[in-house]
């Protein structure tokens, strides 16, 4: 069974006149159904959840009831069955359905007295208005959301243009309300995103031409919804695979060119727990051996050159792992007990970085480049800036990374910048 955990570039098979009218509708407002007190808890994790990462499906368990948990499993962000060429094989499938297994099992065999696949697809719409389905809904203690394509999950647990509540998604949403924990992985986490989810983009394509409202056949240009996910979380965009795919470029210029002043960049295998969403006491901790990006983009400026190229200068780049905290009312990161601050101690000049943002088309990338400069600048003795850029050129864009007041790393190992915050970071044409 191969199951998904996020492509890179992914698209749908039809309905992009339908998705597209989705993306141009209009948020919802404070009197919207979609609401939620905030009782309950968020589990997102950046895609590529590994099955032996106990500490990730160990919380999930333990948020939903421990041993007497009962995790509902939504995954139609899959292709369906009808449109699996290996359905009938349990070795080869990939669709909805066999991936629902797929989970459950990792579930049961993680702890969970009881996980089912909830049968909403693009094969069994009608389902996500069912009296039946909204029963098991009803049964269930937590919730997953697999990966895919988040747009599948827009397009079958939310109505057309209105981008109002499905029956199931409702009683999920009451579910939450009522302390239940909610959780997801890749598009699963994306589409917990409240207005102007990203639907897709590389960093190098979003920077040079900007972002568009909609849903795009090709996977490299940034594309967004307006009216966004099923908005669980909306202190900030959501993206993720972010250091493994080299999305910080389409965070920021997302960011920008949209008005929002946060993103939450999520990494693999990897969690982000979010304690009491979208109320004054919400508090964020990252559980997993990877991190979250947290780029604040309140002093963020973009503008031109005078070539007409674009720019950002004035954001700051926060990087969390294991065990650190952020209360996103007052923007503050609150590094891990254990942790120190780090006393850099490095002469050695901090590497050349030709591709900052991980391309595609570099056969030679490197995973998590844009953090491996950041950390080798906190690390540095001699160093206050240091600069990396893209693979792709025409133009060729330059992040630079820069340590002025407000900047601060911390360390478990007396070396390494395990928590990174308020780095200065900037973005230009060359």
């Amino acid at each position: 069974m191969r199951v998904p955990t996020g492509a890179r570039r992914t698209t749908l098979a039809g309905g992009t006149a339908l998705l597209l009218t989705l993306a141009l509708a209009p948020s919802a407002g404070a009197d919207s159904p979609r609401r939620a007190d905030g009782r309950g808890s968020l589990v997102l994790v950046g895609g590529g959840l590994k099955a032996d990462n106990t500490q990730v499906y160990g919380e999930i368990i333990k948020r939903a009831g421990g041993a007497s948990a009962r995790i509902g499993v939504i995954t139609a962000a899959s292709v369906p069955a009808s449109q699996d060429p290996h359905a009938s094989d349990p070795d080869a499938c990939s669709n909805s359905e066999c991936n629902g297994a797929y989970y459950a099992n990792q579930f049961e065999r993680h702890g969970a007295a009881d996980a089912q696949w909830i049968p909403v697809d693009l094969d069994h719409i009608a389902n996500s208005d069912s009296d039946e389905v909204v029963r098991q809904v009803k049964s269930m203690t937590g919730f997953f959301f697999g990966g895919g394509d988040q747009y599948r999950y827009v397009t079958t647990l939310l109505h057309g243009s209105a981008h109002t509540d499905s029956k199931v998604l409702a009683a999920i949403r009451a579910q939450l309300a009522a302390g239940a924990v909610v959780s997801g992985s890749s598009a699963g986490a994306q589409i917990a995103a409240g207005a102007d989810m990203v639907t897709g983009g590389d960093s190098y394509e979003g920077l040079r031409d900007g972002s568009s409202p909609g849903y795009f056949d090709d996977a490299t240009r940034l594309g967004y919804l307006p009216a966004g996910g099923f908005g669980f979380l909306r202190s900030g965009l959501i993206d993720t695979h972010t250091g493994a795919y080299g999305r910080e470029g389409r965070a920021l210029r997302l960011a920008a060119d949209t008005g929002n002043d946060r993103v939450y960049a999520l990494e693999e295998n990897t969690a982000l727990i979010v304690e009491a969403p979208r109320t004054p006491h919400e508090r964020l901790r990252v559980l997993g051996p990877r991190g979250v990006a947290v780029l604040d983009l309140r002093q963020a400026r973009p503008g031109r050159t005078s070539s007409g190229g674009w720019s950002l200068t004035g954001a700051r780049y926060n990087y969390l792992t294991d065990g650190d905290e952020y209360d996103p009312n007052r923007w503050r990161v609150l590094p891990a007990p254990g942790k120190r601050p780090l006393i850099p101690t490095s002469t050695s000049p901090v590497p050349a970085n030709p591709d900052v943002f991980c391309s595609a088309a570099n056969p030679a990338g490197v995973p998590y480049s844009f953090l491996g400069t950041a950390r080798a600048l906190a690390a540095s003795s001699t160093q206050r800036t240091a600069a990396a850029a893209t693979f792709e050129s025409g133009p060729r864009f330059t992040v630079t990374f820069s340590k002025q007041p407000g900047f601060t790393a911390w360390t478990g190992d007396g070396a390494t910048a395990r928590t990174i915050i308020g780095l200065r970071t900037a973005v230009a044409p060359q």
